[in-house]
């Protein structure tokens, strides 16, 4: 039960960005309740032991970090570290009946431009490659310190960026055209093109750039682009922040779920139910953690149309060790370090795309894997370390929420199984071979669908941004902060804000500078 009737602030939600907004306010001196309907905190951002009698703290559903901002961890003061991974990706291919793969070395530029090479038998698309992204970064070093401050105008961020080829290729005209004009050979586009499309249901030339969207927040983060491992698991970054905000005064309350909020724009009431009972507690402002779809419920208005859509399976493995490649001149330990690209070349992504939109489930799902216990191995027991023992991370693409509404668990079994297939594809055994078991000798495998992260985690149609990424860049409905809402005492400080999405707390930290008036 809160300890009060009344509070300067009560955060809805006590996920990772409520939790910042929630430190924020607490150490300018406002009095912040936050309520949390789950047990825990955290939301998407935890880390759980979710296969039984093993100790492995997997991060069961967000588990990489590049958005989130080195000014908030300094700010708050966060014992909270991430590590860089060395290599940044590895894909499959299959060229003249033979097993190789493409390999980015992110410390070696010698040695990727020669694996660019074997590959593609030239040089032209490494130097395209170089282009492609030396654009990217320099992007990303002018538009990323823009995310915790106040909303740039479209205008204010193209002068900015001062690139009008990266600005034409990005905010103006469909992904897919740039990726075709840089790059000639099919998998190399595909590895580009992945990045547009996580959580994102869209092709590459899609002409709403929802894609565009997806993958500028993909290659600006930390200014750099790169995507670290949380040291400790994600659920780390939450537990640091939770201490953060209670170090700062912040009251957070969990089992209790906020069921209506009512607002005159000055004061608001937030109506919550836990511990079997119903109860109010009054507030100068009310900061949400949620959907926007969610927000509108809260409120008693209808819900932003249209409704928001995941598609992706996430899936989490632990293994005995690591599986050996077909691609003999690889070495697993380096291919499963980056991002393992599979069935993602590009006319396969385009294949899985057009299968879905027409409501199939796509004949070689396009995923990605990485081994975060080889980067951070503090997340498994030190008798699992000791045996040689990995976590595996999928993330699945192009698989939206409808495909699972007939019959989820049916559709589930067979998209895992289909999933798998493809790893297997790329090695020189069967995945099943080296998965480790639980204390009742059941395979360390577990697969959430986007209907499972809804009633796991509360998002709308399982969307894990919430609802369609926004540009950094204020429109005529954006406010100063892009957390605005119609009621002047409600702010948003998730995802769904203008400059959500991801492991970050830049929604987080830019409500709480609103609600003090910054």
């Amino acid at each position: 039960m809160p300890a009060k009737d009344s509070y300067d602030a009560v955060i809805i939600g006590g996920g990772h960005n409520g939790l910042v907004a929630a430190a924020y306010l607490g150490r300018a001196g406002r009095s912040v309740l936050v309520l949390e309907r789950l047990d825990h905190t955290g939301g998407a951002a935890v880390s759980t032991r979710p296969f039984a009698g093993v100790d492995a703290r997997l991060s069961r559903y967000s588990y990489l970090v590049s958005l989130l901002p080195q000014k908030i961890v300094r700010e708050l003061g966060l014992n909270f570290a991430v590590r860089k991974r060395t290599i940044s990706s590895y894909t499959p291919a299959v060229r003249d009946g033979r097993a190789t793969g493409l390999l980015v070395d992110s410390g070696n530029e010698a040695r990727t431009r020669e694996a660019f090479a074997r590959l593609t038998g030239s040089e032209r698309e490494f130097a395209s490659w170089q282009r492609f992204y030396g654009r990217t970064q320099r992007l990303a070093e002018r538009v990323f310190p823009t995310l915790t401050e106040p909303l740039p105008t479209r205008k204010e961020l193209r002068e900015r960026i001062a690139d009008d080829t990266a600005w034409q290729a990005l905010f103006e005209e469909p992904l897919g055209i740039a990726v075709e004009e840089a790059f000639e050979d099919d998998l190399v586009r595909g590895v580009v093109l992945t990045d547009a499309l996580i959580g994102t249901f869209a092709d590459a030339h899609d002409v709403t750039l929802r894609q565009n969207r997806c993958f500028l927040y993909h290659v600006i983060g930390g200014g750099t682009g790169d995507w670290d491992v949380p040291v400790g698991g994600m659920g780390a970054l939450t537990d640091a922040l939770a201490g953060a905000a209670r170090a700062a005064g912040a009251e957070i309350v969990t089992g209790h779920e906020a069921a209506a909020v009512a607002t005159d724009g000055t004061r608001a009431e937030v109506t919550y139910r836990g511990d079997g009972r119903e109860g109010t507690v009054a507030a100068r402002q009310v900061l949400v953690n949620a959907s926007p779809q969610t927000l509108a419920g809260l409120l008693g208005d209808e819900p932003p149309a249209p409704r928001p859509e995941g598609a992706q399976l996430k899936v989490n493995m632990l293994l005995r060790r690591l599986p050996r490649l077909r691609d003999r001149d690889a070495d697993p330990r380096e291919a499963f370090a980056g991002t393992f690209h599979i069935a993602e070349g590009y006319g396969q992504l385009a294949a899985a795309y057009r299968q879905a939109a027409a409501g199939q489930l796509p004949d070689a799902p396009p995923s990605e894997i990485y081994c975060h216990s080889l980067t951070d191995p503090s997340i498994l027991g030190p008798e699992l370390v000791a045996q040689g023992y990995q976590t595996l991370t999928l993330f699945g693409l192009h698989t939206p929420a409808r495909l699972f509404e007939r019959d989820e668990d049916a559709v589930r079994d067979e998209l895992l199984t289909s999933t798998l297939a493809q790893l297997d594809a790329c090695l020189d055994e069967p995945i099943a071979d080296c998965l480790a078991t639980d204390a009742e000798g059941r395979p360390c495998i577990e697969a959430k669908t986007p209907l499972d992260l809804e009633r796991d985690l509360g998002l709308p149609g399982g969307n894990i941004f919430h609802r369609d990424l926004a540009f950094p860049c204020a429109t005529g409905t954006t406010g100063r902060w892009g957390v605005e809402t119609s009621h002047a005492n409600v702010l948003l400080c998730g995802a769904g804000a203008v400059r959500g999405g991801g492991v970050s707390g830049i929604p987080g930290h830019n409500a709480a500078m609103a609600a003090l008036g910054r």
